[in-house]
């Protein structure tokens, strides 16, 4: 078989297997399980790692190893859209607030092991990395306002410089060469994340380990903050341990 058949193969061995998914989702919410399993259960199924989907692109997979498992579980809503409870899909949408708690075991014996390993490399990659931003940001807001330093540049600018030791345009712009992507005004959301996930592993190759681990140690405090102010209860589960090697 010639490469270009093994690629059409391995496109409709991925076709065939989400449809699967899809099916399983439809046929379990109807059986009477709880969506939110079923929903978890189908991304376990799941196997194309992109699509374009009535003309949108959606990219599961980011760096071929972090897991955007609230994009594939939108697509999936969309699937069975009607059958599930609008607040409880929206709270998980558009809040990042599942409607069960589950421990980490179950939702591995759901997803899978290397899925779930790839949720971990999303949410310290992606989640992590931006709240790190977040905070700093408000860190150097903070500092301005008890210096009545309220108009001087972007904070956002000033939190690359303390984080990554450079500017946010010269990290895209590296960003951008690394990966052959055009250098333009506007950024998409895809992009967005792929480019934060970049700036992640950045970090890990650039900065001593106990400041990654002192930063990491920073945003997650912030995020348990937050989500304890929500009633969330740690979105998909994560590992919260930092350690010198992160």
């Amino acid at each position: 078989m010639k490469k270009s058949d093994n690629s059409v193969a391995t496109s409709e061995s991925a076709l065939a297997a989400d449809s699967e998914a899809i099916g399983y989702l439809k046929q379990s919410i109807a059986s009477g399980k709880h969506w939110y399993l079923a929903l978890l259960g189908a991304m376990g199924l799941w196997t194309s790692a992109e699509e374009v989907h009535h003309d949108r692109t959606y990219r599961y997979l980011i760096d071929g190893e972090a897991f955007d498992w609230l994009l594939l579980a939108e697509r999936l809503c969309e699937t069975v859209d009607g059958l599930l409870p609008e607040k409880e899909k929206n709270n998980l949408l558009f809040h990042g607030i599942p409607p069960l708690e589950l421990r980490a075991e179950e939702v591995t014996g759901l997803i899978g092991d290397k899925k779930y390993r790839q949720y971990l490399n999303y949410f310290y990659g992606v989640t992590v990395e931006e709240t790190l931003l977040l905070v700093v940001q408000n860190e150097i807001d903070k500092e301005r306002r008890a210096q009545v330093l309220r108009f001087r540049a972007d904070s956002s600018d000033e939190a690359f410089l303390r984080i990554y030791n450079t500017t946010r345009e010269e990290l895209l712009n590296s960003f951008r060469g690394e990966k052959g992507y055009p250098e333009i005004d506007a950024t998409t959301l895809g992009e967005l994340k792929e480019f934060t996930y970049w700036l992640f592993k950045y970090r890990l190759k650039k900065c001593e380990k106990a400041r990654i681990a002192s930063d990491t140690r920073k945003a997650l405090e912030y995020l348990k903050r937050q989500w304890l102010k929500k009633g969330v209860f740690k979105v998909l589960v994560a590992d919260f341990v930092v350690s010198d090697g992160v």
